[in-house]
C-alpha cells in the first residue's frame, strides 16, 4: 500500500519518519522567523518611538485546542510540502546581485570650459535661438549704452560760432530747451530737459540775453544759462572835482547821445533853491561825482538823473549842525566843499583848507583862492597871469570878500565833510610846500605867510618857473 495517504493524515505516527522531516521543517520556519521579528523589534527599538496610538478595548482571545493550532501553524506555513523521503538537499547560496554597467564618461571639455563647438551649436545666433530673452539683453543694452551717450555726449564739443540768444523772463524749462533747439544751440530739446533735472539746475535757468554757440553739448549750455547774463551796460565815471564843462567832455566822449552842458542848467530831480541856492543859474556842485552804469545809448539826462540823485542820497547822512551855527546853508558848505576840493593836495588836510576858509570869512577877509579864479577864466592847467588874476568876476576870491556865488565844482563826500564841521584852528594862510606831494604849509600870522610864500618861490625859480609842488626823494 503506497504512503502517500500519511500526506494528509494530521495524526500519523511520530515515528514515521515523514512526520518527522515535516516536524523538523516547521521548527526550522520557526527559528527564521523568530529571527526576522528579532531583527524588526531591533529596528524598531532604534527608530524613533511612533505616536502611542489610543489603546483600543481588550478582547479575550478565545481558547483554541491544539488541533487547531496544528492546523493553523501548516496553513501559515506555504513551505510546508510533502517530499519523496530522502536525504536533505543542502541550501544554495544567495547568488550575488550584479550592479548595472557604469554610464559612459562624459566628453573632456575644451580649453574654456565649454563642451566642443560641434556639441555648442553654431554660434551666437544659435545660442540665442535657445536662449530668446538674451536677445532682448543685449538690444536693452544697446539702447541704454546709445542713450546714455546721447544724454551726455562724451566727445561732443563746446561748439561752434556765436549766436544770440535772449530767454524771455519766466520761461519753464521745457520752453527754454524748445528755443535753444530752434536756434541750432542743442541737438534734442528733451534730453537737454533730463540734463537740466539730473543736474539739479531746473530753478537755476536765468533769463536774458546770452551768446551762446551752435551744437553746444547740453552740458555747456546748462552752464552757460546757470550763470547771470551780463548786462551790457555803459560805465561813466565822474572824478571829484569835475566842473560841468569837464563833465560834458566826458559824456561826449563816452558816446552818451545829447547835450550834458544843457541838462545840467536845471533839472526836476533836484532843485538848488531847497538847499539854501536861490539864484543858482544852474546844477554845479550838486552833480555828485561817481562811477555810473547806463544803459546802452541811454541819453544823457540819464546821467545826470543819477549823479542828482546820488547827491540827495548822500547829503542827507552829512552832519550841518556846526555849518549852521555860522550862519551857512547846505549850498554854503557845497560851495566852501568844491573849494576844498580843489586846494587840498592830500586827504587828511581838506579840513585844515576848511578851517581857513571859516577864519578868513569870520574876519572879513578876502578868501585869496586862485581856484575860483581859474573856474572864473577857464584856465586849470596853466599858470595864471597877471590879469587873470585881476579878473573881474564874482568868482575872484582876490577881490571880492566873502563866499563865491556859488560852487566850482562838483566836490566829493570827503570835501563836503570837511566843509560842514571843519576842526578849529587858527590858521589865516596857506601855501604849496615845495617838493611835497601836495602838501600844503599852514599859517596863523601874515609874517609865516610871508616866508613860507619865500620859500616856494625860491623853490619855483629853481624849477624853471614850473610849480614845485612834485614828489621829492
Amino acid at each position: 500500500m503506497s504512503d502517500d495517504w500519511l500526506k494528509d493524515d494530521p495524526f500519523a505516527d511520530e515515528d514515521d519518519p515523514a512526520a518527522r522531516e515535516r516536524e523538523q521543517r516547521r521548527r526550522e520556519r520557526e527559528e527564521k522567523r523568530a529571527k526576522r521579528e528579532g531583527k524588526k523589534a531591533e529596528a524598531e527599538q532604534q527608530a524613533p518611538p511612533p505616536p502611542v496610538p489610543e489603546e483600543p478595548v481588550a478582547l479575550s482571545p478565545t481558547p483554541r485546542t491544539p488541533e487547531e493550532e496544528f492546523w493553523d501553524e501548516e496553513l501559515e506555513a506555504p513551505e510546508a510540502v510533502v517530499e519523496p523521503a530522502g536525504p536533505a538537499e543542502p541550501e544554495r547560496p544567495e547568488e550575488p546581485v550584479t550592479p548595472p554597467p557604469p554610464p559612459p564618461p562624459i566628453p573632456a571639455a575644451s580649453g574654456n570650459g565649454r563642451p566642443p563647438a560641434a556639441k555648442r551649436g553654431r554660434g551666437i545666433l544659435a545660442a540665442i535661438g535657445r536662449h530668446p530673452f538674451r536677445l532682448f539683453a543685449v538690444i536693452a543694452a544697446l539702447f541704454v549704452l546709445w542713450f546714455l551717450g546721447a544724454l551726455f555726449q562724451p566727445f561732443h564739443g563746446d561748439g561752434s560760432g556765436k549766436v544770440q540768444v535772449a530767454i524771455p523772463k519766466g520761461s519753464s524749462v521745457s520752453e527754454v530747451g524748445n528755443l535753444l533747439s530752434e536756434e541750432g544751440v542743442i541737438d534734442n530739446s528733451t534730453l537737454f530737459q533730463v540734463r537740466v533735472t539730473l543736474a539739479g539746475k531746473r530753478s537755476e535757468i536765468y533769463s536774458g540775453n546770452f551768446t551762446l554757440a551752435e551744437n553746444m553739448s547740453y552740458g555747456a549750455a546748462i552752464d552757460a544759462l546757470s550763470v547771470p547774463p551780463v548786462k551790457r551796460t555803459l560805465s561813466v565815471t565822474i572824478p571829484e572835482g569835475y566842473t560841468r564843462s569837464q563833465a560834458a567832455q566826458l559824456a561826449e566822449e563816452a558816446g552818451i547821445p545829447g547835450d550834458y552842458t544843457k541838462a545840467t542848467i536845471k533839472s526836476k530831480y533836484l532843485d538848488p533853491a531847497e538847499y539854501g541856492g536861490k539864484n543858482a543859474k544852474d546844477l554845479e556842485g550838486f552833480l555828485f561825482p561817481d562811477t555810473f552804469e547806463l544803459k546802452p545809448n541811454a541819453p544823457v539826462e540819464d546821467l545826470v538823473q543819477l549823479q542828482l540823485q546820488d547827491f540827495r542820497r548822500r547829503i542827507k547822512g552829512v552832519n550841518m549842525k556846526y555849518a549852521k551855527s555860522k550862519n551857512l546853508t547846505v549850498f554854503d558848505v557845497v560851495t566852501i566843499a568844491s573849494m576844498v576840493e580843489d586846494e587840498a593836495g592830500v586827504d587828511s588836510q581838506r579840513g585844515l583848507v576848511a578851517s581857513v576858509i571859516y577864519n578868513r570869512l569870520h574876519e572879513g577877509m578876502p578868501l585869496g583862492i586862485d581856484a575860483t579864479i581859474r573856474f572864473a577864466t577857464g584856465n586849470y592847467t596853466e599858470p595864471l597871469t597877471e590879469s587873470e588874476l585881476a579878473v573881474d568876476s564874482p568868482y575872484n576870491s582876490r577881490t571880492n570878500a566873502g563866499l563865491p556865488p556859488g560852487p566850482i565844482s562838483n566836490p566829493g563826500l570827503a570835501s563836503i565833510e570837511a566843509a560842514a564841521h571843519p576842526p578849529k584852528t587858527g590858521y589865516l594862510y596857506y601855501v604849496t610846500t615845495p617838493g611835497a606831494c601836495g602838501k600844503l604849509t599852514f599859517a596863523k600870522t601874515e609874517a609865516e605867510f610871508e616866508a613860507a610864500v619865500a620859500k616856494y618861490n625860491s623853490a619855483r625859480e629853481a624849477a624853471g618857473g614850473n610849480s614845485p609842488d612834485s614828489c621829492g626823494e
